[in-house]
């Protein structure tokens, strides 16, 4: 069985990237390759790092009215990306076009509640009530549009799992033990969200900003 840590390549230096996947290969399940990535090399710096062998998970978050999203998601085909983010907030139409638009093989799941929110910040832009009854609402949303799975964190992780058994979670914001929580607000231990439900971990600083990134990601693997 393949490892479920998918290490986040967030940087813009292709070179660097590319350093970084070689140093993890062996012990990682994919790489996330983001926004940030994505802006400074686009879709021909993907296909770079995909020819290193590892399946990619691009987090480009996409959120726009139905038919923009179905577009972006076509033009993004050459890369048969293993997962691709939408944001749950686009609402039914466009979460029903981006899964129809996506290739087969592709998990098309959907961000709930960025892990750099809390229940204050969510006040703050009209979202009444706990995170985690958030994320339940988009989670029912994604399960019937359609969608494989949410983006959540490990904390509303089981309770969304209890309603959607089949479905592909994906767990970002995860901290080993002595890790620092950083931008971070809703976060858990690598072992604490697989045992939850966690169908994949995104982890990113833990490991790109170790010494060793390698060394980094194996004694993340042994706890799990």
């Amino acid at each position: 069985m393949s490892s479920p840590v998918y290490v986040a390549i967030d940087t813009p230096d292709l070179h660097h990237a590319k350093t970084l996947a070689k140093a993890v290969k062996t012990h990682a399940g994919g790489l996330k390759l983001g926004l940030e990535f994505f802006a400074a090399n686009g879709p021909a710096g993907i296909g770079e790092i995909a020819d290193l062998g590892l399946p990619i998970f691009l987090d480009l978050k996409l959120h726009d009215i139905p038919n923009t999203v179905a577009k972006a998601i076509q033009a993004l085909h050459p890369l048969q990306p293993a997962v691709l983010t939408v944001h749950a907030a686009g609402g039914r139409a466009m979460l029903e076009e981006a899964k129809a638009a996506a290739p087969a093989a592709t998990k098309v799941v959907a961000v709930t509640v960025l892990t750099s929110l809390d229940d204050e910040d969510l006040a703050e832009i009209g979202v009444h009530g706990k995170s985690d009854a958030q994320v339940g609402r988009l989670a029912e949303l994604a399960r019937s549009a359609g969608l494989d799975g949410i983006v959540c964190s490990g904390n509303e992780v089981r309770s969304a799992r209890a309603g959607w058994g089949s479905g592909f979670f994906v767990v970002p914001g995860i901290r080993p033990n002595d890790g620092q929580s950083g931008d971070q607000k809703r976060v858990m231990t690598p072992r604490g969200a697989m045992d939850a439900g966690a169908s994949i971990l995104v982890i990113g600083r833990p490991v790109t900003a170790a010494a060793d990134p390698g060394d980094a990601l194996r004694a993340i693997a042994a706890t799990l």
